[in-house]
């Protein structure tokens, strides 16, 4: 009996844990160098609530280097998209604050380079 409650505590806590939007790849991608991108886009895990959840780019001094209008997809919710200035080359800072459709609030940041 232990052992079946046991599991049935793992598989909720594990389930539970699905339900947060964490990040699942980017574009750019994390750590790329490449040329300068018009916008940075991320794809979670799960759905994001818009008018909670957002994108800042930074640049290597802090400076917001993004428009402030980030976006969820129209033809997927776990994709969020900003657009960012003209970049110079450099490293850039991305960080994202998001909240997941079942109300779970999620951050994170990455790093990517322009190369010249």
């Amino acid at each position: 009996m232990r052992k079946l409650l046991l599991a049935t505590a793992l598989v909720c806590v594990a389930a539970g844990a699905r339900a947060h939007a964490f990040l699942d790849h980017a574009n750019p991608a994390v750590g790329a160098t490449g040329p300068a991108p018009k916008e940075v886009s991320i794809w979670f895990t799960e759905q994001v609530e818009p008018a909670f959840s957002r994108i800042e780019v930074t640049d290597s001094v802090g400076n917001r280097v993004d428009d402030g209008g980030t976006h969820t997809d129209s033809s997927n919710r776990a994709l969020l998209h900003v657009a960012v200035k003209k970049l110079p080359p450099g490293t850039y800072k991305v960080t994202w604050h998001v909240v997941s459709v079942d109300t779970h609030h999620t951050q994170g940041d990455f790093t990517f380079t322009v190369s010249p």
